[in-house]
C-alpha cells in the first residue's frame, strides 16, 4: 500500500497565489459580486413599488371622485313594501323562512317584500342587508331608486 504525503492547504497562501497571478481576476470577481447584489436590490425595489402602485390604483383610481355608495339610503329602504305575515286572507305558506336569518316566519311578524323579485324577508334582516348592498340577498336582483315601483298588498 502506498503512502501519500498530503500537504496542508493554507488559505493565506492560496489567496496570495490567486491575487499574485492575476489581480484583474480578483477585481473582476468583486465587480461581479457588487453588480449582482445591486441588480438584486433594484429588482426587489421595483417589485415592491409596483405592488404598492397596484394596490393604490385598485383602491381608488381617481381620488377626486368619491365612490358611489354601495347600499340604499334609509328613505328608499323605508319605501319598500312591508306586510304583517299571515294578515291576508290567503293561507301563508307553511315553510316560508327568511333567507338571511334562516328562521321561519311567524304570524304577525313584519315581512318586507322586494319589488322586482318579490322575495320576502324579515324587515330588520333585509334592512340591515340593504344598508350595505343594493341587491336581493337571495337572487341578487338589483334594487335601485329608479326601479322601485309600488307593490300592492297581497289579495286581502
Amino acid at each position: 500500500m502506498a503512502t501519500q504525503n498530503f500537504e496542508p492547504v493554507h488559505f493565506a497562501d492560496l489567496k496570495d497565489k490567486i491575487v499574485g497571478k492575476s489581480p484583474l481576476l480578483g477585481a473582476l470577481f468583486l465587480f461581479f459580486l457588487f453588480f449582482s447584489t445591486s441588480l438584486f436590490v433594484y429588482f426587489l425595489y421595483t417589485c415592491t413599488q409596483r405592488r404598492h402602485q397596484d394596490v393604490d390604483a385598485g383602491a381608488n383610481p381617481n381620488p377626486n371622485l368619491n365612490p358611489p355608495p354601495a347600499g340604499l339610503d334609509p328613505a328608499t329602504i323605508s319605501n319598500l313594501p312591508m306586510f304583517s305575515y299571515g294578515s291576508t286572507s290567503k293561507k301563508p305558506s307553511p315553510g316560508a323562512e327568511c333567507a338571511i336569518c334562516l328562521s321561519m316566519f311567524q304570524e304577525g311578524e313584519k315581512v318586507r317584500v322586494l319589488p322586482l323579485c318579490r322575495h320576502g324577508f324579515h324587515s330588520d334582516c333585509v334592512d340591515t342587508w340593504l344598508r350595505t348592498r343594493s341587491s336581493c340577498p337571495l337572487c341578487r336582483a338589483c334594487i335601485h331608486t329608479n326601479t322601485i315601483r309600488t307593490v300592492d298588498a297581497p289579495d286581502s
